[in-house]
């Protein structure tokens, strides 16, 4: 089994994690700034992921935009991989490729503990990438623990782009926000991500 096999079912009998949905879980949370670099960026770009209408178009010229702005804004004390293979179970099926995974890291060749966030790109069902977010999520809590680095929490993201959609994992349970955010309101989306990264 690999990351993109694992459905909520999954994940609860198999793995034996409870999912928890709640809404609003990070609706109050304070917007953030975004420079002007990036909002014209996804102004120009928006449109031509859209109208390409496939998961690549998406995470390439709106996910990666808005994940490297979230780097920049870091001033770079985090790392940020793009479709990396992250084995860290295969007996537990986890095993695969993430689409972005965001370490506290400053190493940008190899992906060192602790890992925080986790980013599913998808191309218009959102839903149908929960269960392998979660997965990836758990394999990021399995590796910062080998390598002695245990974070508090681990945090997921499933998006289209233009929905967003945040989990968070603490012990052996994956809280689901069910509210959705959206590119439309990029200073609370924003402000979603640098809690995620810097909390």
């Amino acid at each position: 089994m690999v990351y993109s096999q694992f459905t909520i079912e999954k994940i609860k009998s198999e793995l034996g994690y409870q999912v928890i949905e709640s809404f609003g879980t990070f609706a109050s949370l304070p917007l953030a700034v975004v420079s002007p670099f990036l909002t014209d960026l996804l102004t120009r770009f928006t449109p031509l992921a859209l109208s390409i209408d496939t998961e690549k178009a998406r995470s390439e010229y709106i996910v990666a935009p808005i994940l490297f702005e979230l780097k920049s804004q870091l001033k770079n004390q985090v790392s940020l991989f793009s479709g990396r293979e992250f084995n860290v179970n295969a007996d537990l099926g986890l095993t695969g490729y993430c689409d972005f995974l965001i370490s506290q890291s400053t190493e940008q060749l190899l992906i060192e503990a602790p890992v925080l966030t986790l980013v599913e790109a998808k191309n218009d069902n959102i839903a149908s990438g929960l269960g392998q977010c979660m997965a990836e999520m758990i394999a990021a809590q399995m590796f910062n623990q080998q390598k002695g680095q245990a974070l508090e929490c681990i945090y997921g993201v499933v998006t289209t782009g233009t929905n967003w959609k945040f989990l968070r994992l603490r012990d052996r349970a994956i809280e689901i926000d069910l509210n959705e955010y959206f590119l439309s309101d990029l200073a609370k989306l924003f402000g979603i991500l640098q809690h995620c990264v810097g909390h």
